[in-house]
């Protein structure tokens, strides 16, 4: 009997180990072996494909860390440019007073700067829901905008700021590797017993909290570590454009393109906001070269398409789940041009 309970214990931690083996140790490999094979891709192509890239990866950072907060919980986030404008003015500030400061320290500063920040909104403003946190989050980056300019043009006499220039392959490199974070992360935390709270909290705060569940401290943990890459990918990205103010450190098309990237590629799984920031990073770059005026009218459009017809995104499409709202529509037209009315 021994020798064969000795056994089963075994077993079941020899199943145990292969499950943690399946669990972590698979994904983390498959990340490091595709993040360093992108980090030569510089070497093969244009300089023009590397910003395009860095552009792309950025985006990523934005759409995982937003959707892997605000899907479960059903809590919709306005403010993406807020965070993402700080981490930008604090590279900017860093390098003003310590310009012997290396990258990667002001990386990491920004980052610190943006979740400081996401910690004070989350201690004040993540018990209400719905409509209200959308539209604090949406007024928090219009003041943060507003205030930057008035601070710069009544308090410093200037109207922006320089930021050095750093070489477009070192921030598509950084830039690479924030995405893996960002993506690595995503998935450790869906698996995690933190996503599970965040699942509950969106089906139901008080059943949560009746279940022993900290939604405070769940909510605030997860959205500052989600800022905290935001704010990250802000102060990488500025180095590009060597001058910044506030309009551009705060630019609200930025919280608009994260979003309408996640909806597009579909944030039920983590794959689909990957897709569509590629699709649309894509799209957009072309729609902007090739009908400068028009651009943004065609991304609208693609907007309105996806809501009406692909609610549940291209990842939807790939998991046949989409087809349902893509007859929906038609249906309706159909009928109505028929003269027929659905039975309730």
């Amino acid at each position: 009997m021994e020798s064969k309970s000795k056994d089963n214990i075994k077993i079941r931690n020899n199943y145990i180990v292969r499950r943690v083996g399946v669990t972590w140790i698979t994904p983390v490999v498959i990340t490091v072996v595709i993040t360093g094979s992108l980090l030569f891709v510089p070497e093969l192509i244009s300089a023009w494909t590397v910003v395009l890239l860095s552009s792309i990866f950025m985006y990523m950072v934005l759409t995982v860390n937003w959707t892997v907060f605000c899907d479960p919980t059903q809590y919709f986030s306005l403010g993406i440019a807020a965070f993402f404008g700080v981490g930008v003015y604090m590279a900017s500030i860093v390098w003003e007073v310590r310009p012997e400061f290396p990258l990667i320290i002001v990386i990491i500063l920004a980052g610190i700067a943006s979740s400081c920040l996401a910690l004070l909104v989350g201690l004040t403003t993540l018990r209400i829901k719905g409509i209200y946190f959308a539209i604090f989050t949406f007024g928090l980056s219009e003041l943060l905008r507003h205030f930057f300019m008035w601070w710069e043009v009544n308090k410093t006499g200037t109207v922006g700021r320089w930021i050095p220039i750093v070489d477009n392959n070192i921030v598509y490199r950084y830039m690479v590797v924030l995405a893996a974070i960002s993506i690595l992360g995503a998935y450790v935390l869906r698996r995690s017993r933190y996503g599970l709270a965040l699942t509950s909290i969106g089906d139901g705060k008080d059943v949560a909290r009746h279940m022993g569940v900290n939604t405070n401290a769940v909510q605030i943990i997860v959205f500052a570590g989600t800022c905290f890459l935001t704010g990250a990918a802000g102060a990488l990205i500025a180095t590009r454009w060597s001058y910044i103010d506030a309009d551009v450190a705060f630019d609200p098309i930025r919280t608009v393109m994260t979003i309408m990237m996640s909806l597009f590629g579909g944030m039920s799984v983590l794959y689909g906001p990957i897709l569509g920031t590629v699709i649309l990073g894509i799209v957009s770059d072309v729609l902007l070269v090739q009908f400068p005026y028009l651009s943004r009218l065609f991304l609208g459009l693609i907007l309105v398409f996806t809501v009406l017809f692909i609610p549940k995104g291209i990842a939807g499409l790939i998991a046949g789940k989409s087809p349902v709202g893509i007859r929906g529509p038609l249906s309706n037209l159909r009928n109505m041009f028929s003269g027929k009315t659905r039975k309730e």
